[in-house]
């Protein structure tokens, strides 16, 4: 649970996970029947995405609208996984760069490795900067 105050000072609890409301209140309903596979399939891709079965329904419709991708993410989802195993793939690539650099300024003779690393660094960052594209693109 996550302890909140309810603007009168007093203090209330509210599900963990849970969104506070919009600002706007909706005054409009849309309503449509689903089989019992169907909901059992909205159900799902709300809970996967967090959020209630009503608010996960009105955005997936609004993005329809708009003619946005759904807000599902799950393309969003695999672009961030491609951008957190890149960096961590940078990371361990600059670690090594350091050492032949660290070798380099100690010796004042360049390692062999000094140009391979520096150049799957740079490669690697290319690909971090192609995924991190790849994200912007998805965004709503």
């Amino acid at each position: 649970m996550t302890i909140t105050s309810n603007g009168e000072g007093q203090v209330g609890e509210r599900p963990a996970g849970r969104r506070t409301r919009q600002a706007a209140k909706r005054l409009r309903r849309v309503e449509f029947t689903l089989t019992d596979e169907e909901f059992g399939e909205v159900n799902a891709a709300a809970a996967r995405a967090g959020l209630a079965r009503g608010a996960y329904a009105a955005q997936t419709t609004l993005a329809a609208a708009r003619g946005l991708a759904s807000r599902d993410g799950a393309s969003v989802r695999e672009a961030l996984a491609e951008l957190i195993r890149c960096a961590g793939l940078v990371r361990r690539i600059g670690v090594n760069l350091n050492q032949a650099v660290a070798k380099l300024n100690a010796t004042g003779q360049r390692s062999g490795d000094l140009i391979p690393y520096a150049a799957e660094s740079m490669r690697r960052a290319h690909r971090l900067d192609s995924a991190a594209e790849e994200l912007r693109k998805r965004l709503p």
